[in-house]
């Protein structure tokens, strides 16, 4: 079938065994590839009610029919398993160059159960998975032990090669732990690196040559020279390109929707210290871009003067700004990227580890633990999340996550998650359909299942609106469900909507799809999660945000009712198709 490799490799760590399988055509069909297949395959294969670290439980790999083709925003893979932060589904995505390594070695998804007894290395290509001791790689950083697996591994023989790893919080079983590539893409929320790492796997190296076939090559070349061509100078993209992810500081703040002080104000005073133009002016700043993509939103910066002089990362990212910046008010880009490093190396989420060192902030505040730390503490939040990352003293508790941290503390009432992840820096007393996307989001509190925030913001639906508002919603969730089948980076959502989605399929597969069919196949993908999370025991009465969000924010009064997010809650699952508990029909 067009598309596809048709394969699927599935590797047992406990008898270090693998197999091939070939899929019933139809069920790529039905699910596309990517999140689709993924989950797919979850569901099949995970024992009901598995604890997300035992063995039994399945960790996979996925690209999708659009990796490394000549379509611009392919260069992106998925892990997909249980959530050992949440309890349920678990999904994380990553861009960089190792995806089109992961896509040559000739498979639609790479199925990992078991455990190994000691550190393992896998090496995977077109022939299957070999199985290597990592002994002398645990407990090295991400960044070293990437250099050791390409060093060791890379070979003439295959034109693509590349590694993910985890660091040390992975293998302390950090339930925020990320998976990290390219240095510094991470798939960076659920704990996937904490689900690596209970299996004792240390890193995969991925080497082939395969290429998807595709129906219609040579329209599909002169397609993506035209689209690059008549894009390349789209407004959105020169603004990536021009300032990347951290022009969101200056947006969100004039917003009035830029979580700071914990959750308790929509703007920050001191945010011109950490915005874009700062970061640009007082760094040395290159646009970085992943393999096939002409926005370069990343920011592979170096810090030019200071104490943290000639350290480089790409980044910080929007989120890492929000959460260490906002959430923490440290008002020194320089100090936000440091931080930001700790993160990367270590291996930990940092949307979830600044708004742990927030919540601590506030727990200390209170007199709730026996650990002194203030807003603005940065060398005490850096020795804070090293205290995380190998479970020493009040890191041990944090590295839990936020809800047995809570429960741990006193502070449950205070606690800013839902379903047991933070999220993102878009506050939904400002943005209201930001709370409907967090309530009801597959892996917990989460703005890229739906980028939300992008039509309230830019005047397609007001922010304060309930009425209507889930109809748009769901078209936005499930656009962006199939951009994750196929798989897409976000930033291009402006530019494929669904009618070039399905120009774009017919090209690749060959066959004739229309934008309902997408739309079925979107909604199909969305009650296999939901029955998934249901039947791992998700309450539906957790589809809500946590008092906290609930409470006026202080600068602004602003907030969102509880009445207001039932009301966008039914008109969801009406919608969907779900009865009022939101449970979806057989």
């Amino acid at each position: 079938m067009n598309g596809y490799y048709g394969r699927i490799l599935k590797v047992n760590l406990s008898n270090q065994s693998f197999q091939i399988e070939r899929p019933d055509p139809d069920i790529y069909r039905k699910y596309l590839g990517g999140k689709g297949l993924a989950s797919w395959l979850l569901h099949e294969n995970n024992p009901p009610g598995v604890d997300p670290l035992e063995p039994e439980n399945c960790l996979i790999f996925a690209t999708g029919p659009f990796t490394k083709s000549r379509i611009w925003g392919g260069s992106r893979y998925g892990v997909f398993s249980k959530s050992p932060q949440t309890g349920i589904y678990a999904e994380s995505y990553s861009g960089g160059k190792v995806p089109e390594a992961i896509d040559a070695a000739g498979f639609d998804a790479i199925m990992v159960s078991g455990a190994s007894r000691s550190p393992l290395v896998l090496k995977i290509s077109p022939d299957g998975a070999e199985f290597h001791t990592a002994d002398d790689l645990w407990g090295l950083d991400t960044y070293k032990s990437e250099d050791a697996l390409n060093q060791r591994f890379v070979t003439s023989s295959y034109r693509k090669s590349g590694s993910l790893v985890i660091g040390p919080a992975g293998e302390k079983l950090v339930r925020f732990a990320v998976i990290e590539n390219d240095y510094w893409r991470s798939a960076g929320r659920t704990g996937m690196g904490a689900v690596m790492g209970s299996k004792k796997l240390k890193g995969i190296f991925f080497h082939g040559d395969r290429q998807r076939p595709v129906a219609e090559p040579e329209k599909l070349s002169n397609w993506s020279k035209d689209f690059a061509r008549n894009n390349r100078e789209n407004p959105g993209v020169l603004a990536y390109k021009k300032l990347g992810t951290p022009m969101m500081v200056k947006i969100m703040n004039e917003a009035g929707a830029f979580p700071t002080r914990y959750w308790t104000k929509g703007s920050y005073s001191q945010w011109p210290k950490i915005d874009a133009e700062t970061l640009h002016k007082d760094c040395d700043v290159t646009p970085h871009s992943c393999l096939k993509c002409f926005m370069a939103c990343g920011r592979l910066t170096t810090i030019s003067q200071g104490r943290h002089k000639g350290l480089k990362i790409e980044g910080p990212e929007y989120e890492t700004i929000y959460a260490f910046g906002g959430l923490c008010e440290i008002d020194s880009i320089e100090e936000i990227a440091y931080l930001n490093n700790i993160c990367d190396q270590l291996g930990m989420d940092t949307i979830t580890a600044g708004n742990l060192c927030a919540f601590t902030i506030e727990a200390s505040r209170r007199g709730k633990i026996d650990f002194q730390l203030d807003y603005g503490e940065v060398d005490k939040i850096a020795t804070l999340l090293s205290e995380i990352a190998t479970k020493q003293g009040l890191g041990a508790i944090l590295a839990e996550g936020i809800e047995p941290a809570a429960k741990t503390f006193g502070l449950e009432d205070l606690a800013v998650h839902v379903k047991g992840m933070e999220p993102a820096g878009y506050d939904p007393r400002v943005l209201k359909g930001m709370g409907l996307a967090y309530a009801t989001s597959d892996r917990g509190a989460c703005h890229l299942r739906s980028t939300f925030y992008k039509p309230e913001l830019s005047g397609m639906i007001k922010p304060e609106q309930t009425t209507d508002k889930a109809e748009l919603f769901i078209d936005f969730e499930d656009r962006l469900t199939i951009f994750d089948t196929l798989i897409l980076c976000r930033f291009y959502r402006d530019l494929y909507p669904w009618e070039t989605l399905t120009e774009l399929l017919q090209m690749v597969t060959g066959e004739t799809i229309s934008k309902s069919s997408l739309q079925d196949v979107a909604s199909r993908i969305a009650n296999l999660v939901r029955r998934f999370n249901l039947r791992e025991g998700m309450s539906p009465d957790r589809d809500c945000l946590p008092p906290q969000l609930h409470r006026s924010l202080e600068d602004s009064q602003k907030t969102i009712t509880t009445d207001e997010l039932q009301f966008m809650l039914q008109d969801y699952y009406k919608l969907r198709g779900w009865d009022k508990k939101g449970t979806p029909a057989r």
